[in-house]
């Protein structure tokens, strides 16, 4: 089965679905995500000890972020062929500043040896109003909170000997502040793991929606227009390559101006589109339209 296939039946088994298990807590609700992450498909050649923990944390209080929530605590299982203290130290460094600039910290984990470096972070948070995959409603707008095609920017770096840059790119902010303000005026929110393409999809899925977007109004990271050959490779590295972790939510229009107000300090969003009633993923392009394929990043 594809990952795609068994993330399905996980999710028609279980209930399951968005972006963190919700769980009724005294009155409020408590978050729960996990996320595992391997050498081999996560981390390139060139990727340091403290960008590897940075980005391990990063993944899965991006999660706490989409569900408007505030992260508490996380706990990271670590299996390795092998524990040098320089590269142990490292990591532990990126682990610990990217929960500290997060409002959490870690409280525990586990450590075994594996025939491949492999770390599962686990992440638990606080929401009095979670925000699902689910409320997005025909004629809202879609918005999402900045530049896209980060992480296909780093790997390019990557393959291009530039380490130093690519580092600094896959070294990405949880949108924690930004999550906790949206939740008193989103309707559905997720983070784009698996690209802006696949990621609508699911929204879309999620709230029996669909949604036209404008390509020309995507906001797209200045490493993307410097790097891209062509137009083509600009739009696979904006649409479809994924893990850019920003948060893609859909907003009714006369809750804009309040929601602007209110990330204005954090994060200015960029509308990119709306919601349609039926299931079509329309992309507009130099005043035409097109179907939206649905691919994006995948293990």
């Amino acid at each position: 089965m594809r990952e795609r296939e068994v993330l399905e039946l996980l999710a028609r088994r279980l209930a399951v679905g968005d972006d963190c298990a919700v769980i009724p807590f005294r009155g409020t609700n408590l978050l729960l995500t996990t996320d595992m992450l391997h050498r081999a498909s996560d981390f390139p050649e060139g990727t340091t000890a403290y960008t590897i923990g940075w980005r391990a944390a990063a993944v899965s209080l991006s999660d706490i972020a989409a569900m408007g929530g505030r992260p508490l605590g996380l706990v990271v299982a670590l299996g390795s062929p092998e524990f040098g203290r320089n590269f142990i130290e490292e990591l532990l460094a990126g682990l610990e500043d990217c929960c500290n600039l997060c409002g959490a910290r870690i409280v525990g984990g586990d450590l075994d040896r594996h025939q491949e470096l492999t770390l599962v972070s686990t992440a638990l948070g606080l929401a009095d109003r979670p925000i699902p995959r689910s409320g997005a409603k025909a004629g809202e707008l879609v918005c999402v909170t900045g530049p896209l095609g980060r992480t296909a920017a780093a790997l390019k770096l990557f393959q291009l000997g530039e380490p130093e840059r690519a580092n600094r790119l896959f070294r990405f902010t949880p949108r924690i502040r930004e999550g906790l303000r949206l939740a008193s005026f989103a309707s559905a929110m997720m983070d784009i793991s698996d690209g802006l393409a696949r990621s609508l999809y699911q929204l879309a899925e999620a709230s029996g929606v669909g949604f036209r977007i404008e390509y020309e109004k995507l906001p797209v990271l200045p490493e993307v227009e410097e790097l891209a050959a062509d137009e083509g490779e600009r739009r696979e590295m904006t649409l479809f390559t994924g893990e850019d972790f920003e948060l893609l939510f859909t907003l009714p229009e006369e809750r804009l101006p309040a929601a602007e107000a209110a990330v204005e300090e954090a994060c200015p969003f960029t509308i990119i589109g709306r919601a349609l009633s039926g299931r079509k993923l329309l992309l507009a392009v130099g005043g035409r339209e097109e179907e939206l394929a649905d691919r994006g990043y995948e293990h």
